[in-house]
């Protein structure tokens, strides 16, 4: 069976075949019991039912017009979210066809009996074997295998899971492609790791975050005071005796419920129906992004978090370092050149298949343009624990690398003496955070001698200062956790760029840190991936856990990196940024787009009652009648126009946030105000050229 790879759906640009796709769904949800949860769109589309009402007993052109428009701008809202969520559906497809209906071989006992994947129990033992599907989420308590995961992660190179340690976690759903494991279920059942991601992908478990949730309410208010306000209109205009202050003098619009009509096109305008359509939106795709980077985020709540992240705790090995210790130098004694010391060290490493032995190879052809010579006839001596050094014998001389207390023993052990620079060379090196490996020969029965050290060190990862630096900015503060002495960890620290470090961390001391970030006020940010790092993923405000990680660690956070990259956690808050940035964006251009509004539906309420206002008709519009339709056009189009922006996010770019505050009311502010006075004017044009409307 071939595992389905998932399909990566591009983010902003409206697609014509997704906008079809879409549209069902947003005609489904027109559907008052679904729309009430959001009350701007629910006010517009009752208004809408009330003027088709009005239309269908007092038809006029203009009535219907209206009409129309009035339920687009509904229709357009609730295509926006379900754009937003369609956009996942193409992933979550692809998910149910990895969760096939699959037999388990469960043991019980000494037993083995084969039964439905669905019937399996949260601790149930199974066993799979080569070119077996993994029947439920589970863990690894023996046995070591090579797993296909590309159905969770798109990645067609397999991973290896084992008993113990922190890659046990298997995942229902993918193949075994070697060997065989036995696994322990840790699901309940309906409730698998793919159960979660179809949901989660799809929207259908979306929670609104607190944020969305005051924001929401915000809107509600402005629209019930918007709602009670339009509501007084009519009394004050009949008081006024001015019962036909609200039908602009046109043959079209003679009728009865033309009043009404013009009242719901008012209210429509008023409210802030822009962000009220887009909201959903801008929240779904937020989390649509992660999915795209391979981040699955088990709550908006943690995507929000993320973007108000203050502190975070990014583990050194793997994250800022690249986790294997490389040659970075070569430190020759009195005496002795630097190509002769690398020479040697290139020649004892040969065998070397480490990470560290191989980058000195590497390190000496590089940098010394030496290339491997013939070594045959060698007499290779391999490293143990016991002697801690390596090396080679070959044409009566012998080389050693290793441990410095090792080598310069094996030195006096062999006529040689050590002299007090070589002490004062890797005291250097490990001063300075690094691992010093000393090299020492010995030619044809002559006393042995040193000569040099090696300095190898934890290779920061290429433009980690300038990503630390872009948190600077941001205003986050950065903590690298690491286990090596403070030494060695202040080094790293200064190099890669970093705030702040925790060195010889213990699970202890990870939630310790977390709490005291947390008491000031601060929202923490870490990884993790083992057993240990559970409890601080769980105290984290936003927790990533590995997907090679435990059980423990994966159901500890509130995202998973399916990729299992530490350093993913700061796009994790680049985009946690951009969702609160977009969100603040789309409101200031919402409610300032109303200003025009104003100007256009204010004086053709009123000029009939009061002609002074005409005054107030600064984009000159054709009459009464353009200006009305012109409003409620423009505020259904802009929706359309918008759907793209909420969707991609508005682009994010590091800095102060009172800059990015100016920024945003700069372009989102004064563009709100002014791309809908050329809006209503151009459809105004429009308008005007339609018989029997204008």
């Amino acid at each position: 069976m071939t595992t389905p790879t998932p399909r990566r759906i591009a983010g902003g640009l409206l697609d014509p075949a997704q906008l079809g796709r879409s549209t069902p769904d947003a005609l489904r949800k027109l559907n008052p019991a679904t729309l009430w949860r959001n009350p701007v769109m629910f006010i517009v589309e009752i208004g809408s039912i009330f003027t088709t009402v009005l239309a269908v007993i007092h038809p006029s052109g203009f009535a219907w017009t209206i009409t129309v428009w009035l339920w687009l701008t509904v229709i357009f809202a609730n295509l926006a979210e379900a754009v937003a969520e369609g956009r996942g559906k193409a992933q979550a497809d692809t998910l149910r066809r990895a969760k096939q209906d699959t037999m388990a071989r469960r043991l019980v006992g000494d037993v083995e009996e084969s039964v439905p994947a669905t019937q399996l129990q949260q601790g149930d033992v199974v066993i799979v074997e080569a070119g077996q599907i993994i029947p439920g989420d589970g863990d690894v308590i023996e046995g070591i295998a090579s797993v296909d995961e590309s159905a969770i992660t798109g990645e067609s190179a397999p991973v290896i899971r084992e008993s113990g340690g922190d890659r046990s976690a298997v995942t229902g759903g993918t193949k075994v492609l070697s060997d065989r494991i036995v696994v322990r279920i840790t699901q309940k059942p309906g409730q698998s790791f793919i159960d979660r991601m179809i949901a989660l992908v799809e929207g259908a478990n979306r929670q609104k975050t607190p944020n969305e949730i005051a924001l929401n309410i915000l809107l509600a208010s402005l629209t019930i005071i918007f709602l009670l306000a339009v509501a007084t209109l009519q009394p004050l205009a009949i008081y006024s005796k001015g019962v036909q202050a609200f039908a602009p003098d046109s043959a079209a619009l003679n009728g009865d419920g033309v009043t009404g009509i013009v009242l719901v096109s008012l209210l429509v305008c008023l409210i802030p129906t822009t962000i009220g359509a887009l909201l959903s939106a801008i929240g779904i795709a937020g989390m649509d992004r992660l999915v795209q980077r391979n981040v699955l985020a088990m709550s908006g709540r943690a995507v929000e978090a993320a973007g108000d992240v203050n502190t975070l705790l990014l583990d050194k090995t793997g994250t800022i370092t690249l986790g294997n210790r490389q040659a970075g130098d070569l430190l020759p004694v009195d005496g002795v050149s630097v190509q002769e010391l690398a020479a040697a060290a290139q020649l004892s490493s040969l065998a070397d298949e480490t990470p560290e032995g191989r980058s000195i190879v590497v390190y000496a052809k590089e940098r010394h343009g030496l290339r491997e010579r013939d070594v045959s006839g060698a007499q290779w001596v391999p490293f143990t624990a016991q002697t801690r050094m390596s090396g080679v014998d070959i044409d009566g001389r012998e080389v050693r690398k290793g441990a410095a207390t090792a080598v310069m023993q094996w030195v006096r052990e062999h006529g040689g003496r050590p002299t007090g620079e070589v002490g004062a060379i890797v005291d250097a090196v490990s001063t300075s955070g690094g691992t010093p490996l000393v090299v020492a020969e010995r030619v044809a029965g002559a006393p042995a001698r040193t000569l040099g050290v090696i300095h190898l060190k934890d290779v920061v990862k290429q433009g980690m200062r300038e990503r630390f630096e872009e948190m600077r900015r941001m205003g986050i503060r950065t903590v690298m956790i690491t286990g090596d002495n403070p030494l060695t960890a202040k080094a790293i620290a200064e190099e890669a760029g970093v705030d702040d470090f925790l060195a010889e961390a213990t699970p202890e001391d990870k939630m310790a840190l977390i709490k005291r970030e947390q008491e000031g006020g601060k929202l923490v940010a870490m990884t993790g991936d083992g057993t240990n790092d559970a409890p601080a993923l769980a105290q984290a405000d936003v927790g990533v856990a590995m997907n090679t990680g435990t059980s423990a660690a994966k159901e500890a956070g509130n995202m998973v990196d399916l990729d299992s990259d530490p350093t993913k956690l700061i796009e994790i808050v680049e985009i946690g940024k951009q969702l609160l940035i977009t969100r603040g964006a789309l409101t200031t251009f919402s409610i300032a787009n109303d200003i025009a509004k104003y100007f256009a539906i204010i004086p053709a309420m009123f000029a009939a009652l009061y002609p002074g206002l005409d005054a107030l008709n600064v984009m000159r519009l054709h009459s009464p009648t353009s200006a009305i339709l012109s409003a409620v056009v423009f505020n259904a189009l802009v929706i359309v126009a918008l759907i793209p922006l909420a969707l991609r996010g508005v682009r994010y770019r590091p800095g102060p946030a009172a800059a990015m505050l100016r920024r945003n009311l700069l372009v989102y502010g004064v563009g709100g105000v002014i791309v809908p006075f050329i809006g209503i004017k151009l459809i105004d044009l429009i308008i005007m050229t339609i018989p029997g409307i204008s």
